[in-house]
């Protein structure tokens, strides 16, 4: 079978002391696939992109603030995901570095600051709670994981790092 999946980029931004990440609670319209969950940033890439200048751009429309230092920390294959069974092959970031002051909302809805040890207890995705950990710890190694759905709930997790 032919794996054609949702090219996009996810980002977290940190807060310049390093206790925060902004994210976005998608609220803003209520046939979003992700309605009522917190996110980090990001979006499907382009065919005219690659997938760092993908993820500033999107840092740059959902936030409006300049990226000036990230880094890849892994990738994400997720199958069969969300209310329309898509494959998406995610490209996950860390913003380190930013200029500017980050909007008080995007498209999807309002973005904040939450308090990165708080993380965990946010209304989001089942899955991300297995990745986000990875996000932020110390190794400087990228992971890349598999993430298969059924649909809204996660069924496995499995990654590598090298």
């Amino acid at each position: 079978m032919k794996y054609t999946p949702i090219v996009g980029t996810l980002g977290y931004v940190l807060s310049p002391n390093g206790d925060e990440v902004l994210m976005v609670l998608r609220n803003a319209r209520a046939h979003d696939d992700q309605f009522g969950k917190y996110n980090g940033l990001g979006g499907k890439m382009r065919r005219d992109e690659d997938a760092a200048t993908c993820m500033i751009r999107e840092i740059r429309e959902e936030a409006g603030i300049e990226v000036a230092s990230m880094r890849l920390r892994g990738t994400v294959n997720w199958t069969n995901f969300g209310p329309k069974g898509e494959d998406w092959l995610g490209f996950v970031f860390l913003i380190d570095g930013f200029s500017g002051r980050p909007r008080e909302s995007s498209a999807e809805g309002p973005l904040s600051w939450a308090p990165l040890a708080g993380l965990s207890s946010l209304p989001m995705w089942e899955g991300d709670r297995h990745f986000l950990p990875l996000v932020f710890d110390n190794d400087p190694r990228p992971f890349h994981g598999f993430m298969p759905y059924d649909r809204e709930r996660t069924l496995a997790w499995s990654f590598v790092r090298m």
